[in-house]
């Protein structure tokens, strides 16, 4: 695992942005074959995301032979609703990239068979190839996408309950009432995410310190469902300062030191 640390998360999110752009042109730049990437949703990618449309209208980088997929999406939710993830995702991305159409996937929240629609996500995703490279955010608890504390690490796509803390964090968006934000959704698995050839995972704010803490230097959990990720033969974390506040000082010290021995 590797763990890369910025002053701010406006630095963190630029050199995460600037790694997948270099990671999709190093294997343009070899193969024809498509750059398969993993996408995920709230406030922290943001930035990421608006230095990727920046690339991309700036010329220096193209999503024409990307094919994504995004990691969750709420149940029962209509697409066209702003908290959507489909909604976000669009507004945020995909309104203003060159990814084509039929190469966006997303989790449909209203499919009349939700086991099915999982089933048929992970096929696509086998189809594609896998995942070159999955972006993901880590909640205060420690899980990735929608894989809540206790899920399985071995667990794929699937429909799940959301606990009582993921929708009061999320509430925020739903005009800060949890009775709006919906109670299931559809996620894919910790299995799913690290079978990615890499994982890179985003991390900013003393909220997620505790989480960092749990997933670096505690034992592989299914407490904390990133901690499978120190399993990972390419795992990296990107993350703040704030946000390894509760790391001891050995390993803050050893990843800066990791960090500059490969500058």
């Amino acid at each position: 695992m590797k763990v890369i640390i910025r002053k701010d998360s406006s630095e963190a999110s630029l050199w995460a942005a600037h790694y997948i752009a270099e990671k999709i042109k190093a294997k343009a730049a070899r193969t024809d074959e498509p750059f398969v990437l993993g996408l995920c949703t709230g406030s922290t990618p943001l930035e990421t995301y608006a230095e990727l449309v920046r690339m991309v209208k700036a010329g220096e980088l193209s999503f024409k032979n990307v094919i994504s997929f995004n990691m969750d999406e709420y149940v029962g939710l209509p697409v066209e609703h702003p908290e959507s993830y489909h909604s976000f995702m669009y507004t945020n991305l995909f309104n203003h990239i060159d990814e084509p159409e039929e190469n966006i996937h997303i989790l449909n929240g209203n499919a009349i068979d939700v086991e099915a629609e999982c089933a048929e996500y992970e096929r696509q995703i086998q189809l594609a190839g896998g995942f070159d490279l999955f972006l993901g955010g880590v909640g205060e608890d420690g899980h990735i996408a929608f894989n809540e504390p206790f899920s399985s690490l071995q667990s794929r796509t699937r429909a799940v309950t959301l606990t009582y803390d993921t929708r009061a964090v999320n509430s925020r968006f739903f005009g800060n009432d949890i009775n709006q934000v919906p109670k299931l959704a559809l996620t894919v698995g910790v299995a799913t995410v690290l079978d990615s050839r890499e994982v890179v995972i985003l991390a900013f704010g003393h909220k997620k310190a505790r989480a960092l803490k749990d997933a670096i230097e505690g034992p592989i959990s299914h407490y904390c469902t990133l901690s499978g990720l120190q399993n990972h033969p390419a795992g990296t974390i990107v993350c703040d300062e704030l946000s390894v506040g509760e790391l001891k000082v050995d390993s803050y010290r050893y990843f800066k030191a990791v960090e500059a021995a490969e500058a």
